[in-house]
C-alpha cells in the first residue's frame, strides 16, 4: 500500500513543528510529528485502522487520532492519501488549505 501526502498534509506537519519552535520546545515538536508518521506508516499493513470520519460517515474518509491530533486520510485500493493533520477540536472541512 503507497502512502501519500498531500501539500496540506506537509504544511500541517510543518506548522506543528513551528508552533513548538515558537513556544521554545522544539523538541517536542520533533517527538509529535515524528510520532505522527510513524503511526501513519501502521497503515501500510492495516489501511482500514483508522475510524470512519464523523463529519463525513464516509467509508474511505477515515482518521488516526494521535492525541491531540486527527490524522484524516483517503483510504484507496491501493493508495492511501494524508490529507490532514489538524488539532482534534476543530471541526473537519477537506476544502481548507
Amino acid at each position: 500500500m503507497k502512502i501519500l501526502f498531500s501539500d496540506s498534509a506537509v504544511a500541517d506537519l510543518e506548522s506543528i513543528k513551528a508552533y513548538y519552535i515558537e513556544q521554545m520546545v522544539a523538541v517536542i515538536g520533533e517527538k509529535f510529528v515524528a510520532a505522527i508518521i510513524e503511526k501513519i506508516e501502521t497503515l501500510n499493513d492495516h489501511p482500514d485502522m483508522g475510524r470512519i470520519v464523523p463529519e463525513f460517515d464516509e467509508s474511505h474518509i477515515r482518521e488516526l487520532i494521535h492525541p491531540p491530533f486527527r490524522v484524516v486520510y483517503l483510504r484507496g485500493k491501493a493508495s492511501i492519501q494524508i490529507v490532514r493533520v489538524w488539532r482534534s477540536e476543530r471541526l473537519l472541512n477537506l476544502d481548507e488549505g
